[in-house]
């Protein structure tokens, strides 16, 4: 699999984007269709399987937005990171409930304690 950068700016009603590793340039209508668009272009022009071709899509300033790119790259940071801190409380929560549960706490009591429904509480005693 080969990756290749594409930057996208907005030109009108189009997106523009331009491949800079061939000087090359193509469009769409959406955004959720450069990186398609990108990856036929690339794929026709270079004799490639389409299937074997990525593309990292970053972009231009779009109107007087000049940061867009980073501030997506921060968001999705910020998302991975939440990811992990909720796949890390769900561990914690389902851990306190089983001990709850093996010092005879009923289950409404423990959805309580977890500042969850008696039905999370179940489930998280359910699971493992």
């Amino acid at each position: 699999m080969t990756a290749y950068e594409a930057t996208v700016t907005r030109e009108g009603k189009w997106w523009m984007v331009s491949i800079p590793a061939f000087n090359g340039l193509t469009q769409a209508r959406r955004l959720s269709e450069a990186t398609e668009m990108a990856r036929e272009y690339i794929a026709a022009s270079q004799d490639l399987s389409i299937d074997n071709v990525t593309v990292h899509l970053s972009f231009d300033p779009i109107g007087t937005v000049v940061d867009v790119t980073e501030r997506v790259e921060t968001i999705t940071e910020e998302r991975t990171r939440a990811a992990e801190l909720e796949r890390s409380a769900s561990h914690h929560a389902r851990e306190l409930a089983h001990v709850l549960a093996a010092a005879d706490v009923p289950v409404r009591d423990i959805g309580a304690i977890l500042h969850v429904s008696h039905q999370r509480a179940h489930q998280l005693l359910s699971s493992r």
